[in-house]
């Protein structure tokens, strides 16, 4: 298990910037209440899941896809991530707006975990579109979602994946998403075909 300390005496500012200047792996971060310190811990990734950015992303996908009943391994699902990750939904607003949802890593698996199971849920990448600079990459994911049995997709969307390597590994710092509407198609370009594609 990778441990990392935040500590709330440190300013943030300062904190991101060590953050950003120290391997992930070298990390220790200190997230104390009072005056109990909380280690957070990742658990080992399986170094094939996160060898490469092809790898990490089907990981992403398959660790949250399953027939109805069956258990997702969760702590696969958190061993993709860097501790403080991310899982952003985009939020319809009232006025029309919109706005967006964030959940830490235990959130998610929380919030969502039992729906996915009992709904016997799947999300396939259907095409992608990657920039990568250094330690750094974002990736469109472009996704369809069916339940149970389906074999059409009841939706669409894309999926922004931040992720970075720490010189040994990919981790993902962020999944950020939004759903395709009728007055908010996805366009040809990331789509199967569309040149911003897998």
């Amino acid at each position: 298990m990778t441990r990392y300390r935040i500590s709330p005496r440190v300013p943030p500012v300062l904190l991101i910037a060590l953050a950003m200047a120290l391997p992930v792996d070298r990390l220790e971060a200190q997230a104390t209440g009072a005056d109990h310190p909380r280690v957070l811990t990742v658990p080992a990734a399986n170094p094939a899941d996160v060898a490469s950015i092809d790898a990490i992303i089907t990981a992403l996908y398959d660790v949250i896809s399953g027939p109805v009943g069956q258990a997702r391994d969760w702590n696969r699902f958190r061993s993709l991530f860097v501790p403080g990750g991310k899982l952003m939904p985009t939020t319809g607003g009232r006025d029309g707006g919109r706005g967006v949802r964030f959940q830490a890593v235990n959130d998610f698996v929380a919030l969502s975990g039992p729906g996915l199971t009992d709904v016997g849920f799947r999300e396939l990448e259907i095409a992608r579109s990657e920039d990568r600079f250094g330690s750094i990459a974002q990736v469109f994911s472009t996704y369809e979602s069916y339940r149970g049995d389906e074999t059409e997709p009841y939706a669409r969307g894309i999926n922004s994946i931040q992720l970075l390597h720490d010189g040994s590994r990919w981790w993902i710092l962020t999944v950020y998403w939004q759903g395709e509407s009728a007055s908010n198609p996805i366009p040809e370009r990331y789509l199967p075909g569309g040149g911003g594609g897998k």
